[in-house]
């Protein structure tokens, strides 16, 4: 399985602007900018959208997780933190609320810490990066 997304940028790195469109379109030609990454303009930024990533995915492999060892959750509700500091992604916190009928509390822990462990985007920021490139 492969999904793709399509950034295309004009103009220098401060004053130019950007457009994000999905393989789904869900973002379609999504404004992004300088100001809208440091700033508060209108439009994402990659920080906003690997959040997102990282907390969809990690909510369903731990719903996964919890299957696995027998339980539902009636609902699992993460926001995630995505850091940026001196130019360099440094953390993704993930504050996690679930409500989970019957689950002790050690159970629980171990099924957050498998999720944390192996959740695609968590093993992603820590894989290599391969880039292939064309000057037109």
């Amino acid at each position: 399985m492969k999904h793709h997304a399509t950034a295309v940028w004009s103009g220098p790195g401060k004053e130019g602007n950007g457009v994000l469109t999905t393989e789904s379109n869900t973002l379609d030609e999504q404004l992004y900018s300088f100001d809208s990454r440091f700033g508060d303009a209108p439009g994402t930024n990659p920080e906003e959208l690997l959040a997102a990533a990282h907390a969809s995915c990690y909510t369903m492999k731990l719903s996964f997780v919890l299957g696995e060892a027998g339980y539902v959750p009636n609902i699992i509700r993460t926001t995630s933190y995505v850091s940026l500091i001196n130019g360099a992604i440094t953390e993704s916190h993930l504050i996690v609320k679930a409500d989970v009928p019957k689950i002790s509390k050690a159970l629980f822990e171990s099924c957050i810490k498998d999720a944390e462990a192996n959740s695609p985007l968590s093993m992603v920021l820590k894989a290599r990066v391969r880039v292939e490139y064309e000057l037109t």
